[in-house]
């Protein structure tokens, strides 16, 4: 690992998201200090993402949810696997357990780790834990839909996972964290 120096940290923002601005110097490839930059740091927490299956059927469950920051520049509504921020002293994959619960109504007993991966580095803190989830009829023990007072509206999308890959080529599905579940998933089943 390189050096890091920090020469000052302020937070500039402290809402539901987080805003930092920190003074730094770092190592550079050459093994010479940088000069001091200032960098802004998004600090959202982590957050979870499941992809839930449904062996035999090769088909998926996502979900489909208005989100603002799309909105501008298209579609809105986002069609994408079910997401969640983690919970300060939560584990990862009770988290995950909880999204599925909220947003789909299924109660998952396990879950296999895909991957654990950062969105956007430049800019946030977040981690993505990504997990797969088998689900079947008798799983499914509640409405799902979301949280209402959050502000919530979700249905689910089952697709089979050959018409989820063509959305993704298609552009239908926008979404990164989605993209590498299903093909996460696609590399999966051709093991």
């Amino acid at each position: 690992m390189k050096q890091v120096v920090i020469e000052s940290r302020e937070r500039v923002y402290d809402g539901f998201f987080k805003l930092d601005e920190t003074q730094l110097r770092y190592e550079r490839f050459d093994g010479t200090m940088s000069d001091p930059v200032s960098r802004l740091a998004l600090e959202r927490g982590d957050s979870v993402a499941v992809l839930l299956y449904r062996p035999g059927s090769e088909r998926i469950i996502l979900v489909n949810q208005f989100k603002y920051p799309t909105y501008e520049k298209g579609p809105g509504w986002i069609v994408e696997t079910l997401a969640g921020m983690i919970d300060p002293g939560e584990d990862a994959a009770d988290a995950a357990r909880r999204e599925v619960l909220e947003e789909t109504g299924y109660s998952v007993a396990s879950l296999v780790h895909l991957s654990t991966f950062y969105l956007s580095p430049g800019g946030s803190s977040e981690r993505v834990f990504l997990y797969l989830a088998e689900v079947a009829d008798g799983d499914k023990v509640a409405d799902g839909g979301g949280r209402a007072v959050e502000g919530e509206d979700i249905v689910s999308v089952e697709l089979s996972l050959a018409d989820a890959l063509a959305q993704v080529r298609t552009g239908a599905i926008v979404d990164a964290k989605t993209m590498v579940a299903i093909y996460a998933l696609q590399d999966r089943m051709k093991a």
